[in-house]
């Protein structure tokens, strides 16, 4: 489904432009992106998407202000054509990306180097990538990845995906099927009908198999399903009861999720292998939205056990769970950062619903976002944005997917056609 690529280094030597990511107010970096060579004819055709791709990457982050073609004095008219520097520092252009590619058949090979104008360097090795020409976008979103990774010191994020629920009809009798994405919105592939109503899908840590629950038998069940063969079977179903809010355990096999029984829901464990059933929790209240630290150690959950929903955390294997949401107000739906420092959750208060974080014992709480409704928060792989759902009010109100960064910056839409919730992001694609 995603295309294979491989990488081989081009080039080398070290410059020492950095974007240091603080709280503070960043200033975007400027930065330029000539359209790549193309280094033979049927090369053309994805030279200058392939370089617009990648500066609508960077450029999509806030981190990046992209100094637009119109601007440009320099020319890069061969890839290994000397860098005129005085052209580029004479438009404040701080980082330059340039690239050429070259196609055959279905095949297509991807180069680019990233230059340092003020010290007159070039930053780290010079990459290509080569795949199919279905994979272009694929090596446009490494070619970024690379370019915001050498410049911040973090991991990047482009090259990945997202699955959600694709909505459509009207508000009181919605349809609903699992779609996966680019994570710009891009490629959308739809892996269900609507014959079935179906939540909170989630990939598994290979991104290779995604966990959902679906209304397929009248009731809610988990299913897990194969993104390449897209067939799915039932996990941890259990006679008379409801299974739902399916997370994969960072090992891959294990899963937790909430399983009800006789009107109370408690925490559960299955073995995707072998099927078999381990429960963490055994109260009277509503236990559900478990979610695994990075580590595996620990799970934090959502729970109603004080009177109104907050946030728990407890050992992976069970025991007394410790509340780690003070604020007024309800929380839910928690989510662990890949890093291990942060807890995204949604927050409803005054009539508002909040996207927020707080760190895993519950302090410096920020709320990031302010709405109608917001909710079902997701992580970037490298754990520096967040994917939500966004409800208008209304009859006709819809959900669509919006990101943000987790300092609160840069607010913005997903673009993808039609209403969209759920959604839950990938990690970065092999």
């Amino acid at each position: 489904m995603f295309g294979g690529l491989h990488a081989a280094p081009v080039v080398a030597q070290n410059g020492p432009l950095r974007l240091e990511l603080t709280k503070g107010m960043i200033e975007p970096m400027p930065f330029a992106v000539p359209g790549f060579v193309a280094e033979n004819g049927a090369a053309g055709e994805y030279a200058n998407n392939i370089a617009r791709v990648i500066a609508s990457d960077l450029a999509g982050t806030g981190l990046f202000r992209e100094i637009p073609a119109s601007a440009h004095i320099g020319r890069v008219d061969s890839f290994d054509a000397p860098v005129a520097y005085a052209d580029w520092k004479a438009i404040n252009a701080q980082a330059l990306v340039t690239g050429a590619v070259s196609a055959s058949g279905d095949r297509i090979v991807v180069k680019f180097r990233l230059f340092d104008i003020y010290s007159g360097q070039q930053m780290g090795e010079g990459l290509q990538f080569a795949g199919t020409t279905q994979s272009w976008r694929r090596m446009a979103h490494k070619v970024a990845d690379a370019v915001y990774s050498r410049i911040t010191g973090e991991g990047g994020y482009f090259d990945s995906r997202v699955v959600f629920v694709s909505e459509s009809g009207p508000k009181n009798e919605r349809a609903k099927r699992l779609a996966v994405m680019d994570y710009d919105g891009a490629n959308v592939q739809y892996l269900t009908d609507s014959r079935s109503l179906v939540l909170a899908p989630r990939f598994s840590p290979t991104g290779d198999r995604i966990l959902y629950t679906s209304y397929q038998s009248g009731f809610p069940k988990i299913y897990l399903m194969d993104v390449a063969s897209v067939q799915a079977r039932a996990l941890g179903d259990q006679p008379g009861t409801m299974t739902f809010a399916p997370r994969f355990a960072p090992d891959g096999r294990t899963v937790v999720f909430s399983l009800e029984q006789g009107g109370n829901s408690d925490l559960y464990t299955v073995d995707t292998a072998s099927g078999a059933l381990g429960r963490l929790t055994n109260a009277p209240s509503i236990e559900t939205a478990p979610d695994y630290s990075p580590d595996g150690t620990q799970i934090v959950f959502e729970s109603d056990r004080s009177g109104t929903q907050q946030i728990y955390v407890m050992a992976a294997g069970g025991g007394e769970p410790r509340r780690i949401s003070n604020g007024p107000g309800r929380y839910s739906t928690p989510v662990w950062s890949p890093r291990g420092d942060l807890i995204a959750f949604t927050k409803q208060h005054q009539g508002r619903f909040h996207i927020g974080v707080m760190r895993v014992d519950g302090s410096d709480e920020e709320l990031l976002t302010s709405s109608f409704l917001d909710e079902g928060p997701t992580w970037s792989p490298n754990g520096r944005v967040i994917m939500f759902a966004r409800e208008t009010a209304g009859a006709a109100g819809q959900s669509s997917l919006y990101s943000v960064d987790i300092s609160g910056r840069n607010l913005r839409p997903v673009e993808v056609s039609g209403a969209a919730s759920d959604p839950s992001w990938s990690p970065l694609l092999p």
